[in-house]
């Protein structure tokens, strides 16, 4: 039987393993995925730190991936019931199983909330098989809702979008993004970067943007932002005062949160103009708690407030869009990315963990 190498996770807090592992037997309408690239993102340090509840271990991380399909066993339809072929090149969405029958997809309409969702790389475990993009191969399950990359999609350019891409999306959304607003995110990660894109991209006239460190600062500059404030230069006040001059001393009418640090839902809602929106995405992981003041912080200042959790298929697929199109998937290929081997993934996670990367991925062909 033919084997697959793998990069895992063991157990919470452990080093990151190689192992092969036996290539499966398809069930039907299914397929195997040869892996081209995947991604190292905020959500794989978590793991490693055990941050998230329920996580089977050992996994494989590696939840947004690109590749040509190697075997198909029956038949793999995309959205529009057009089969997919042996050698396309595809991606998928990393949630699987979402059921459309609870009452979370059919009365909330918020499947992201629907209690069967299982996701690749996150909590399917290596007991579930090649379920993540740390691999040579990833084993697509029947009902995985593959989507065909145009010819012309630049592969490191869609990676570079990754997870953050639909997370991103969803967030704008969510936000209420205006044409002629000013928007301001926290964090300058690849959710963070990837807001930036989307808020210009939905009509924002000035995006500002808190983050840190200077690296992922000048890629938010880069990918459209007008002005970026360090952290690690300023304090809580200066930062205040930055904002209000930045508004006409008003505050931003939208701010995005995504950073993943508690504090910051309090402070976006400071940075925030009376009547603003605040959309808070970055709180994927209990980091603890924080106060504010519902008087002076929200109520007084009449403030809309949503969460934003995670991302559906027509976030991902119309992602895919947007990175099909040359002109407006151009400023995530202005990123600048780092590729690793299987063999170096735990210094792609480290890397990421200290952010000394703006984006890793894994690529296993390297040797």
């Amino acid at each position: 039987m033919s084997k697959v190498l793998v990069a895992l996770i063991p157990e919470p807090h452990a080093p990151v393993e190689l192992r092969e592992v036996a290539e499966p037997e398809l069930e039907m309408n299914s397929a195997l995925l040869n892996v081209e690239l995947s991604e190292v993102c905020g959500t794989d340090v978590h793991l490693q730190q055990g941050r998230l509840a329920g996580v089977p271990y050992p996994l494989i991380p590696g939840h947004v991936s690109v590749g040509r399909l190697g075997k198909i066993r029956g038949q793999l339809l995309d959205v529009d019931g057009v089969p997919f072929a042996e050698g396309e090149r595809v991606t998928f969405l990393d949630v699987h199983k979402t059921c459309h029958a609870c009452w979370h997809c059919l009365v909330a309409k918020a499947s992201t909330r629907c209690p069967a969702r299982k996701v690749y790389g996150i909590t399917y475990g290596l007991a579930d098989g090649l379920s993540g993009g740390w691999a040579e191969k990833i084993y697509l399950k029947p009902d995985t809702r593959v989507i065909r990359l145009a010819g012309d999609t630049d592969i490191e350019t869609f990676m570079a979008g990754g997870c953050a891409l639909p997370t991103a999306l969803h967030a704008v959304e969510r936000a209420g993004v205006e044409i002629g607003d000013t928007v301001l995110v926290l964090g300058s990660g690849p959710v963070g970067l990837s807001a930036v894109i989307f808020a210009r991209m939905r009509g924002a006239l000035r995006v500002l943007c808190i983050g840190a460190p200077a690296a992922r600062l000048e890629t938010a500059r880069t990918v459209g932002a007008s002005a970026t404030l360090n952290i690690e230069t300023c304090d809580e006040r200066e930062r205040v005062e930055w904002v209000l001059e930045q508004t006409n001393g008003r505050g931003a009418d939208v701010t995005i949160e995504a950073t993943g640090a508690p504090v910051a839902v309090a402070q976006a809602m400071h940075y925030t103009r009376d009547a603003g929106r605040v959309c808070v995405v970055g709180q994927y992981t209990d980091h603890g708690e924080v106060s504010f003041n519902p008087h002076l912080d929200l109520n007084r200042k009449h403030l809309d407030v949503r969460g934003c959790w995670g991302s559906d298929f027509s976030h991902f697929y119309r992602g895919v869009g947007v990175m099909a199109d040359a002109a407006r998937s151009q400023p995530w290929s202005l990123m600048k990315l780092e590729r690793y081997g299987l063999a170096r993934a735990g210094d792609a996670l480290a890397d990421v963990a200290s952010a000394r990367v703006v984006k890793a991925l894994i690529d296993p062909r390297l040797s």
